[in-house]
């Protein structure tokens, strides 16, 4: 009898001992439970973000492709401008002008061999309102070549604020793919930890179904 009531008080110990194991997992299985629940709740989070992130980043790839257009379609107009500028035609018009009035000039050269003292003098007095007007049109022409000039350099920062934006275009994509990746390697993440604590879970389920098998029989 004593040996059977020492077996009876030991068995109801270890019946107690899986009582408090049953509780302590079965408050385990609850956690993980609010653990995947909350990772779940995460998971679809963090996809809604990516997807966001993903159709901002399209969107802003769509303006930046549609902005390299303009710049494309801006640069081949202001070369085609260029060509056609109002101070290109004239200095142009004005060198064949100068051309024209040193054949000019050797013509009368020629003439001056002539005898005839007037004809000497009123070739003089031609050739100097010639010089003068030879000076005109050199100081006209470097005035348009300094206009010119300005042009350039407008143009040139021009380019220079274009390649500017380019790179801010460029340095904003950058940013949205790290983003992306980022957003995509953590919701990896989540889905790893997720599986890892159903498979917890369901392992500690299985324990639980059979601690409570074992308590019945």
């Amino acid at each position: 009898m004593n040996s059977v009531m020492l077996e009876t008080k030991t068995t109801e110990r270890e019946i107690h001992l899986q009582d408090d194991a049953i509780e302590v997992t079965k408050y385990q299985c609850e956690s993980l439970e609010a653990q995947v629940r909350a990772l779940h709740s995460e998971n679809l989070k963090l996809r809604c973000d990516a997807e966001t992130v993903q159709e901002e980043f399209e969107m802003i790839l769509a303006r930046n492709n549609e902005y390299r257009e303009k710049i494309k379609d801006h640069k081949h107009l202001f070369w085609e401008m260029e060509s056609k500028l109002p101070v290109m035609i004239e200095l142009a018009s004005k060198k064949a002008v100068v051309e024209e009035l040193k054949a000019k000039k050797e013509e009368l050269i020629c003439d001056l061999q002539n005898p005839e003292g007037s004809v000497i003098k009123q070739v003089q007095e031609e050739i100097t309102l010639l010089k003068i007007e030879i000076a005109t049109l050199k100081d006209s022409i470097d005035k348009k070549r300094d206009l010119l000039e300005e042009e350039k350099k407008k143009h040139a920062k021009l380019r220079k604020e274009i390649e500017v934006q380019n790179k801010r275009y460029d340095a904003i994509l950058k940013r949205l793919h790290c983003q992306l990746n980022k957003v995509h390697s953590n919701k990896r993440q989540w889905q790893w930890n997720i599986q890892q604590l159903e498979k917890k879970a369901a392992e500690l389920r299985e324990c639980l179904g059979v601690a409570e098998l074992q308590n019945i029989m």
